[in-house]
């Protein structure tokens, strides 16, 4: 089947009121993508990232007349006059297959592939992460979620506890799990977060322990690992330092490089150590030792 699609760039505001009036005139899908290469790294989950310059698109059917589209849309929003207008049609394609295409499984470290369900491992013997696209935070794609999988996938974990703080879709708790952890523990403030977190468990056949924060149980861990944004690490760096047990290490990241001289100042001050300190693209990891416990 063929298509139509509709789209023009507009500032933030008005995005949300051009969508709702694609709506109206028939879309069968409307989407909203980044204008002006001003990545939104970390959304709340569940919600729909808006750019300061958003390009908005309405997909309709082939059989629909462009220029009555173009007018309802006027007389639906006539805001739309401000900007360029732009129709197109679209080949018949597989979309599904084409959206499928775009990921490839990815290796982190010696040992660990993140793999979508529908592939094949590339290395039988590897360890093999099932993780598909979804709405929590967390595929693996993004520096910070790699720094964090490649040290894991490089460490033992045989025996320990982990927690992961910030759990969003699971991954790195399922990786943990994967790796021969013998504790795995999730949290995170969103319940769609522990319900992406507890269908990837299933999926990998891992058991995880997933908790709201105030329904954490008083536990230590040997590794806590805490991929999340410079200004909570710092605000929650207390309640962080609780969960690790003495000697134990907090795996951080989230942060550009440029935080990571006043992030380590900050725990340093707490009483820990610095292990290691690594960057990947503008990004960067930290890992600490709780030398107080």
């Amino acid at each position: 089947m063929a298509w139509i699609q509709i789209y023009t760039q507009v500032p933030k505001r008005y995005a949300e009121a051009l969508s709702d009036a694609l709506e109206a005139i028939g879309s069968l899908a409307v989407t909203l993508t980044d204008a002006a290469d001003s990545p939104i790294f970390e959304p709340p989950i569940g919600s729909t990232p808006i750019w300061p310059d958003t390009r908005v698109t309405g997909l309709f059917e082939a059989s629909r007349d462009t220029d009555t589209l173009l007018n309802l849309l006027a007389s639906r929003w006539p805001q739309v006059a401000q900007f360029p207008v732009r129709a197109e049609a679209l080949e018949d394609k597989d979309w599904v297959r084409e959206w499928m295409d775009q990921f490839k499984p990815v290796r982190f470290g010696e040992r660990l592939w993140v793999v979508p369900s529908w592939l094949a491992p590339p290395e039988p013997d590897a360890i093999h992460l099932l993780l598909d696209p979804g709405l929590a935070f967390g595929t693996g794609d993004h520096p910070t979620t790699a720094l964090c999988l490649t040290w894991l996938s490089n460490h033992d974990l045989s025996g320990k506890t982990v927690i992961d703080f910030g759990c969003g879709s699971g991954i790195l708790a399922c990786a943990a799990a994967k790796l021969g952890a013998k504790r795995v523990i999730g949290t995170d403030i969103d319940p769609q977060a522990m319900h992406a977190s507890a269908q990837n468990a299933q999926q990998n056949k891992v058991e995880l322990e997933l908790y709201l924060p105030d329904q954490m149980p008083a536990v230590k861990a040997e590794i806590v690992v805490a991929n999340i944004l410079f200004n909570p690490l710092k605000s929650l760096a207390p309640q962080l330092l609780t969960l690790v047990a003495p000697n134990g290490l907090l795996v951080m990241s989230g942060i550009l490089i440029e935080q990571v001289e006043p992030l380590i100042a900050h725990y340093q001050a707490l009483g820990t150590k610095l292990v290691s300190s690594t960057e990947q693209g503008d990004w960067a990891q930290v890992v600490l030792a709780n030398a107080e416990g």
